[in-house]
């Protein structure tokens, strides 16, 4: 096997295929250190922890593994009926050197088997034994793909689970259900199912009723707020006009990427811990996260502060009196007082914490929203009322030393550590990676941060990269050379080659990026 450098807390071991990888996977259980597992194509990536494992040993201790040549275990069946009319079929039918008609042929006669999740909740990598199905993925990326999408890349098969940016060949839909939380497992699609594909028709696929299509018509996604309730305690956050993004989070779910669920979590962890310590919460505490300005609207009598973001701050009592409230400073509310927060002038998200928590349903022992995964809480709207718990175990603490963010304009230097693929790339491209400034885009959100630059990135090595997993902090480079830097909601695996990663230091930093933030990065030096 080779091992590759992912991050700074994080390796990549190759494997000599799917087979092996998925043995390699299973036979790491409980290995000092390793904190979670994301098995790929070929590869598996290795997240650990820094504190308990260096990376030299580590890496030693994987690389002595030896795997048994059982089976992998079969863990059911699965029949997913499917509409073959996806705007690929000609085209991927075409790549593939068949008729439409004898792929779809193909696609049903194919004995497939999940071998891995990623990318999102209930995706299911599924790949068979038929050879023909080695497809190249869309040279341009839709930016939205319904969900329920049946579709091809390279060696695999995938449902989409809800609607996501996507580069695979769509060839049919699904109304079957690929996530439901309440479900056991919440995975159609888990890791070990074997698969049948089934064509239907329109009328059939309305009127027949499996249990699968059964499971397809429930509707398991929840709003985050609760309309205000008398009944219900009096402490609560009133959303009067909701920000460009204004979310719940916390510390994330990790610990979940068997179930293709990646740890999402606050984009900002230190502006999180620094909001709850000045209240008295846990540091892990749920917090608002605000994408810009919103008005917030307290019930009942409590204790807030404000980290992250800077900008104007202002509290209006129920008599009309505003008084400025400090950065970083926990203030008392009362029942009436509306926050305005003002649009930055520095950074990009504001943390809103208040004392007790944001009590909120959580999903997946978490209360953070994945914006990618739909998972977890929605986008908090105007009118909505959040309950604020009761847990603060701790007294209220002003942030000591507060954080100088950047501005639109501003140049921001990013560490990071080059690899897994830093190799799929010319050495002018590695220079130029390190070499210029790179602007962030509009087109940024919290999975990840689109970055322009003059040059592009050029690539040595053409083709297709199997999918593999992806660390938070990744700089994944699609084909037209512009990187993409993920952020908390990124998809656990992906098929474009990753040329770097930023190191731990740094994530918290570029969670804070607004665009226009001109963008260096610098290699870590290695002792």
């Amino acid at each position: 096997m080779r091992i590759l450098t992912a991050s700074d807390s994080a390796l990549l071991v190759e494997a000599a295929d799917l087979d092996e990888a998925m043995r390699l996977n299973l036979a790491w259980d409980g290995v000092l250190g390793v904190v979670e597992r994301v098995p790929g194509a070929r590869t598996v990536l290795v997240r650990f922890d820094p504190l308990l494992v260096s990376a030299a040993d580590l890496a030693a201790v994987l690389a002595a593994t030896e795997i048994d040549a059982a089976h992998l275990p079969v863990t059911g069946e699965v029949i997913v009926p499917v509409r073959y009319d996806g705007e690929d079929l000609d085209e991927a039918a075409s790549l593939l050197g068949v008729s439409a008609a004898e792929l779809v042929h193909r696609h049903l006669a194919a004995d497939w088997k999940v071998a891995f999740s990623g990318f999102a909740p209930g995706f299911g990598y599924v790949v068979s034994s038929d050879p023909l199905f080695d497809v190249p993925r869309r040279s341009s990326p839709r930016t939205r793909v319904p969900a329920g999408s049946v579709a091809l890349a390279g060696q695999f098969t995938g449902v989409y689970p809800r609607e996501s940016p996507g580069g695979w060949q769509l060839i049919g839909h699904t109304d079957a259900l690929m996530w439901d939380i309440d479900r056991d497992p919440p995975a159609l699609l888990s890791p070990g199912t074997t698969v049948r594909f089934q064509q239907v028709r329109e009328q059939a696929m309305m009127s027949e009723k499996p249990d699968d299509l059964a499971d397809a018509r429930r509707v398991t996604e929840r709003h985050a707020a609760e309309a205000h309730d008398p009944g219900s305690p009096t402490v609560a956050v009133e959303i009067v006009r909701p920000s460009l993004q204004l979310l719940v989070q916390d510390a994330g779910r990790p610990g979940f990427a068997a179930l293709g669920v990646s740890s999402s979590g606050a984009a900002d962890r230190r502006a999180m811990r620094e909001a709850n310590r000045a209240v008295g919460n846990a540091s892990g505490a749920a917090v608002l996260e605000s994408v810009g300005g919103a008005v917030l609207r307290f019930r009942g009598a409590g204790v807030a502060a404000v980290a992250g973001a800077v900008g104007s701050l202002d509290l209006i009592d129920a008599d009309g009196v505003m008084r400025r409230i400090a950065h970083g400073t926990p203030f008392a509310t009362v029942d009436g007082d509306e926050l305005t927060l003002g649009h930055p002038t520095s950074g990009l998200r504001y943390v809103i914490a208040v004392r007790g928590g944001v009590a909120v349903e959580s999903a997946l022992e978490s209360r953070a929203s994945d914006t990618l995964a739909g998972l977890g809480p929605a986008a908090l709207t105007a009118g909505d009322v959040v309950r604020v718990g009761d847990r603060a175990p701790h007294p209220v603490e002003p942030i000591a030393t507060p954080r100088t963010l950047p501005a639109s304009g501003d140049l921001v230097e990013l560490e990071i550590t080059l690899g897994p693929r830093d190799d799929w790339f010319t050495p002018a491209a590695l220079a130029t990676l390190t070499g210029q400034e790179w602007s962030v885009t509009p087109r940024s959100d919290r999975v990840g941060i689109r970055l322009d630059g003059t040059v592009p990135l050029e690539r040595s090595v053409s083709g297709e990269l199997p999918s593999e997993g992806a660390v938070t902090g990744a700089i994944q480079v699609p084909p037209d050379g512009q990187p993409v830097l993920f952020l908390p909601d990124h998809p656990l695996t992906g098929g474009y080659p990753i040329i770097g990663a930023l190191t731990d230091p740094s994530l918290d930093l570029a969670g804070q990026l607004p665009p226009g933030v001109r963008v260096r990065f610098i290699v870590k030096e290695t002792s």
